[in-house]
């Protein structure tokens, strides 16, 4: 039999995804299973969106543009403005998804063997692109009990080596729902200057802030004009997820112009999905505003339920839409399997994404899972109350 690649052995299984299995298992055995895993919206896409397929006259469905429409381009361009974000179109790459958006910056930004550095925990797939380009992780720690803030610039210095290429940070933060402070972000600035790397932000929740908090995008700060590279996306901000959607944003040319050959080489971002997403971009600010309020109410009954558990701690996040809690219990892997497969409470369970594999280093976030409130506070309350239940019955709790 033909030998499988070294990188492909390497290539991690998705923590939101690998229990999976034990839910459908749950489902077929008759219980109800609350997604709390992945970060899926139920806020209905921007009825815009849903029109603009419906009534799209496409004769042929050709390629498009390698960079993506154009006219997607210049409606990303004005959203950008409309943020305080000057960005022309010649500095916006569509592309499928902010997955391949971070595909193509490792490609464009560093060779194999080099290094780029991330506050860990961090959005679990970057462990499988930093794997698929061939790229080392560098991480470091950030914490539970701070709400996870930017860890000390020191440590950032110190882990920087001949090999390193960039920082990595996601603002607000997936899976901490942490946001980052124009202060935390001035200090990383002086960093990446100081060394010349590549200041990378994934910006897909930008939209997602709470308590009057403010998004900053790096994109704003001058000086940072050839070392900031931005991942957008349209999946959370519309709930398109399914749409493909996202962008790669920077103003350095040469970046953009290696970014532009991969884009090439992938031929063109799809068609129906960025007539959807022009249309989303229309979406009036009311939409957003609703969202928000909704998201916040989410979290609230989330991050306040679990706290009232005892043993459990859950920093209350600033944005996005997840939590990560620390649980009194000695693996929490175990505890989200035994959750689907050994428990229900009333004929009912939960799935949570273990928080293990959002980390780095292998023995940090073994306590801890992440959550995503993404299902409206009824649903949140039920959650609330099997995991207050599942604690009582667990057998491996530490408290």
């Amino acid at each position: 039999m033909p030998a499988i690649s070294t990188k492909g052995h390497n290539m991690p299984s998705s923590p939101i995804r690998k229990l999976v299995p034990f839910a459908e298992q749950a489902e077929r055995d008759g219980n109800k299973v609350y997604y709390l895993n992945i970060g899926q919206p139920d806020i209905q896409t921007p009825i815009g969106a849903q029109k603009a397929i419906k009534e799209a006259q496409v004769p042929v469905l050709a390629y498009s543009h390698s960079a993506g429409f154009e006219s997607l381009r210049k409606g990303l361009a004005d959203y950008y403005f409309g943020k305080n974000l000057p960005v022309s179109t010649d500095e916006i790459i569509v592309t499928t998804g902010g997955s391949e958006a971070l595909l193509f910056t490792f490609g464009s930004a560093m060779d194999e063997g080099d290094e780029i550095i991330i506050p860990e925990p961090f959005y679990a797939n970057y462990n499988g692109f930093a794997t698929a380009s061939g790229v080392n992780v560098v991480s470091v720690e950030a914490h539970i009990e701070n709400g996870f803030a930017l860890p000390p610039v020191e440590l950032f210095e110190k882990a920087i080596t001949a090999k390193t290429k960039g920082i990595l940070i996601c603002n607000p933060g997936n899976p901490t729902g942490y946001l980052y402070s124009r202060e935390e972000l001035e200090q990383l600035k002086s960093i990446v200057l100081k060394h010349d790397l590549f200041l990378i932000a994934d910006e897909v929740y930008r939209e997602f802030t709470y308590d009057n908090k403010q998004h900053h995008s790096i994109l704003s700060m001058d000086g940072l004009e050839n070392h900031a590279i931005v991942v957008d996306s349209f999946s959370k901000r519309y709930s398109m997820c399914g749409a493909r959607i996202g962008c790669l944003v920077s103003k350095n040319k040469e970046f953009m112009a290696t970014a532009m050959k991969f884009a090439q080489a992938r031929l063109s971002p799809p068609t129906y999905a960025q007539i959807a997403s022009e249309a989303a971009l229309k979406t009036p600010q009311d939409y957003f505003d609703q969202v928000n309020a909704e998201y916040m109410e989410r979290r609230n009954v989330l991050v306040e339920g679990l706290n009232s558990i005892d043993g459990v701690f859950c920093p209350m996040p600033q944005g996005a839409f997840y939590a990560v809690a620390s649980f009194p219990v000695e693996n929490a892997e175990h505890f989200a399997q035994w959750l689907l497969s050994d428990f229900n409470y009333q004929g009912a369970t939960l799935m949570m994404a273990p928080a293990a594999g959002f980390y780095a280093k292998p023995e940090l976030g073994v306590q801890q899972a992440r959550l995503a409130y993404v299902l409206n506070t009824d649903a949140l309350k039920e959650c609330i109350k099997i995991l207050r239940a599942a604690l009582e019955d667990y057998p491996h709790t530490t408290r």
